[in-house]
């Protein structure tokens, strides 16, 4: 072997380990948000599939953060500041992204409740919900890996570098703010799909206690259960449509600028 192939695979070597160190800083905050992350990181989803989904989306995101990784590993320390920086990142992106699932359980659960349907295959899931909820939760997230989510996340990754740059903590004031924001966000959502169900519901009761104020000797009750489960599947067919696409729409606004505080 001759100096000058010495040399080269030295320096491919050297270019490898920086490579592979930079990658593994990256990993460590993809790893963090696919642990919690919606569709892909769902408990459903085989742990070894999740680990190739995550080994999927380093390898998209590293190169165009490359630089910013290296330059956080080369640091004094650099390694275990990575460790606290980058886990504790890709969790806060994580949960935020979480909510808008739990988003779509508390709508469907408040639904089933107004609806009497709050029982049916209750258990179905790993998570232990009502039909509409679980209904809502697989539709929704179908609808968003229809609509490109991968990319998105993608997307995502990369500008949480920007926001939250390797190696610097985030403030602990401003990441409470922003997490209780995406909380309230999350449960102002929540009502606001399941509004149709409460207001159907509450009008169908009052109309009962009428009839009931009016006809007491009828049993408005079995009279009304039938009509009530009727009408709240017809509601469902019409209404989860546009539900899921508000859904969506909101998904997509916290995509494009998830530091952006909701109104």
């Amino acid at each position: 072997m001759t100096a000058e192939t010495a040399d080269a695979l030295a320096g491919l070597l050297a270019l490898g380990r920086e490579a592979l160190m930079a990658g593994f800083v990256v990993f460590l905050r993809v790893g963090a948000v696919m642990a919690v992350l919606p569709a892909f990181g769902e408990q459903v989803v085989p742990m070894r599939v999740r680990l190739g989904a995550a080994l999927a989306f380093t390898l998209v995101v590293a190169p165009a953060v490359a630089p910013e990784a290296a330059a956080l590993v080369a640091r004094p320390n650099g390694w275990i500041r990575a460790l606290a920086t980058e886990v504790a990142a890709g969790l806060a992106l994580g949960l935020a992204l979480r909510l808008f699932v739990m988003a779509l359980q508390t709508a469907g659960t408040m639904a089933a409740q107004a609806t009497s349907l709050a029982q049916f295959f209750g258990g179905a899931g790993v998570d232990p919900q009502p039909a509409i909820a679980q209904l809502l939760v697989v539709g929704g997230l179908a609808l968003a890996v229809m609509a490109g989510l991968h990319v998105r996340l993608a997307e995502l990754f990369v500008l949480s570098y920007a926001l939250m740059p390797a190696g610097v903590f985030m403030p602990g004031w401003a990441l409470a703010d922003w997490g209780v924001a995406q909380v309230a966000r999350a449960f102002s959502l929540a009502f606001s799909l399941a509004a149709p169900f409460v207001v159907a519901a509450l009008i169908y009761n009052m109309a009962l206690g009428a009839i009931n104020r009016a006809m007491p000797q009828l049993m408005v009750a079995f009279v009304g259960a039938p009509a009530l489960t009727l009408g709240g599947l017809v509601l469902l067919l019409l209404v989860v449509p546009g539900a899921l696409a508000l859904w969506l729409n909101a998904l997509g606004g916290f995509l494009s600028d998830p530091f952006a505080m909701p109104s």
